[in-house]
């Protein structure tokens, strides 16, 4: 059996650091953010910072071909609605962001569709990686 390659991530990653720039963003990649809900790391792609010093968390999630990484969004935005909550760190906002083709659920959760499953999906915008790097550009994360 071959290994699936996980590079992908980094990939996207290396997509949206320029947008961050040009929007006026700092960031750092690879942050713990504290502790996932059930515990363990949670480490998220990149967290953003305004001139302001409004901190945003950013986590990228990409799907070439049919897989997992549609059934993990869900928690993800649970775990990130949490951190926000804890308010430990004074998070202001959180972006899920899903790229590549292989999304069969990516309208789905980009419409909102869980939002009336979430409480507190105010405070994580899930976007395209398209959508993502417009809004970035622009610096209105």
């Amino acid at each position: 059996m071959v290994p699936r390659d996980t590079r992908t991530g980094y990939v996207l990653e290396q997509m949206i650091l320029p947008s961050l720039s040009h929007g006026g963003y700092s960031y750092e990649i690879q942050v713990n953010i504290g502790q996932r809900l059930g515990g363990g790391r949670h480490v998220v792609d990149v967290l953003a910072e305004d001139s302001a010093g409004n901190k945003i968390i950013i986590s990228l999630k990409w799907q070439q071909v049919s897989g997992t990484a549609e059934q993990k969004v869900p928690f993800e935005a649970m775990c990130l609605a949490e951190t926000i909550l804890a308010g430990d760190n004074d998070y202001q906002k959180a972006y899920l962001v899903l790229g590549g083709a292989g999304w069969k659920l990516r309208d789905f959760y980009t419409g909102g569709g869980l939002d009336r499953h979430l409480r507190y999906s105010d405070l994580v915008d899930i976007v395209t990686l398209e959508e993502f790097i417009a809004i970035a550009n622009q610096g209105n994360l």
